[in-house]
């Protein structure tokens, strides 16, 4: 999925959000390459510290370390100014997982129509406000999209979501509140066939007002899915607030136990120093990331791409200090 007419802005945006982030790691980088000296254990100390900075969070930084000191012992790099091109590529390496860069890239047609996507998360993490930007955006690419309102259990979502729906276009299905979530989903779904409507995105809860347990409730709209679709949904996006950082590792393990996550929509980048946590994520779970945010706009959510994503983060002026970047 290549969204027309951003890619110049919103590399600009990536790195306007990555501000803080940047400023965590960059900065401390700098200046160990401006200091000079030798390539040696101290430096990598240094190095890793800023990592942590970042929130890359240890296991992360640990094995970006171990591949930048066996890169350096393959290669003629014999100046710190060498390692910022090197550690870039490497953080590239390590976020370009198959089909990190884009969601499903697949346009289910005939019976196996429509597209389903299956947002998750915990409340105030963004899940309403990306699929309406998401929507938005396959709207302008041409295509029919129907929005689901399953988070039955927040008074607000329904009506935020149809806010959202009204802006761009949108199909909407909603319930009552306090209706089966699960029974939205199949309503979507037929709503969807009978309308002919190519992508359908469900929204669900992230915090329920009943004892009922909000994983069981999660598990339930995705066997409908698959009952009605006769596969699973063809992307589980967890939604996960950046400024959490770390924490952000453990939500995506409690819904990827659950619903079997397939892609990451990294939210709020814009607001935090801890973006790192966007190598965590790809180097201890293994999940990609497939969308990221960095604004309320509505065209401030934009497919990931890990090449973007390392330059945002490293910019060449890093290893520009002594004399440019060597590997």
């Amino acid at each position: 999925m290549v969204w027309r007419g951003h890619a110049q802005s919103w590399l600009v945006r990536l790195k306007e959000g990555l501000g803080r982030t940047r400023e965590a790691l960059t900065q401390p980088l700098t200046e160990l390459i401006r200091r000079g000296g030798r390539i040696d254990q101290e430096f990598y100390e240094e190095m890793e510290a800023a990592l942590l900075a970042a929130d890359v969070g240890l296991p992360t930084t640990e094995r970006l370390i171990a591949r930048l000191q066996e890169e350096v012992r393959r290669r003629p790099v014999t100046d710190r100014a060498g390692l910022a091109g090197l550690l870039r590529q490497l953080i590239e390496e390590q976020l370009d997982s198959p089909g990190a860069e884009r969601l499903t890239p697949v346009l289910r047609q005939g019976p196996e129509a429509p597209t389903v996507y299956l947002f998750v998360g915990v409340n105030g993490a963004g899940k309403t406000s990306t699929i309406g930007k998401l929507a938005g955006a396959l709207r302008r690419e041409g295509a029919s999209v129907l929005v689901a309102a399953a988070d039955t259990f927040r008074a607000a979502a329904a009506e935020q979501l149809a806010v959202w729906a009204e802006r761009s276009g949108a199909d909407i299905v909603r319930h009552q509140e306090g209706s089966d979530p699960a029974a939205v989903a199949y309503d979507a779904i037929q709503a969807a066939r009978a309308r002919k409507i190519e992508y359908v995105l469900i929204d669900t809860a992230g915090r329920l007002q009943t004892r009922t347990n909000l994983m069981e409730e999660l598990k339930k709209i995705g066997r409908v899915v698959q009952r009605e679709l006769g596969r699973p949904a063809d992307e589980v996006l967890l939604v996960l607030d950046a400024t959490i950082g770390q924490n952000g590792i453990s939500q995506a393990r409690l819904f990827g136990q659950a619903v079997g996550v397939t892609g990451i929509v990294l939210t709020k980048l814009d607001g935090t120093a801890k973006g790192g946590v966007v190598l965590a994520i790809a180097g201890e779970l293994g999940i990609p990331v497939k969308l990221v945010g960095t604004g309320e706009g509505e065209d401030d959510l934009q497919p990931f791409d890990p090449q973007d994503f390392a330059r945002a983060l490293l910019p060449d002026e890093v290893g520009e200090s002594r004399g440019g970047v060597n590997g």
